[in-house]
């Protein structure tokens, strides 16, 4: 289950540092990009109930780390439906838009 309070929903609290509001469908591009930056999506870790996200899978994404995949040419698609209006503090709206899919797709 997606969302900082795995209630499949991307809002976000005082205990979500990482503003995980971006509801983004996984690509291999982003999750290798991510990987890079020291946030492994794809590794199953039971600790926490998360199996480990494939492409193809939604979640929510932190909205900076969006950002910087944007800016790095990998940005996965975006539900703008899903993403929360917190994610316009890290996140440009016009990006967010280009990388927009339907909710249904």
């Amino acid at each position: 289950m997606t969302g900082y309070y795995r209630d499949g929903y991307c809002r976000t609290g005082p205990g979500d540092m990482g503003v995980h509001v971006v509801c983004a469908e996984m690509t291999e591009a982003f999750l290798d990009f991510t990987r890079l930056q020291g946030n492994d999506l794809t590794t199953p870790m039971k600790a926490f109930d998360f199996p480990g996200l494939r492409p193809g899978d939604r979640w929510c994404l932190c909205a900076q780390r969006w950002q910087e995949a944007y800016e790095a040419d990998v940005a996965p698609p975006v539900i703008l439906e899903a993403t929360h209006i917190g994610a316009l503090e890290f996140a440009d709206l016009d990006a967010l838009k280009a990388h927009a899919i339907e909710a249904g797709a």
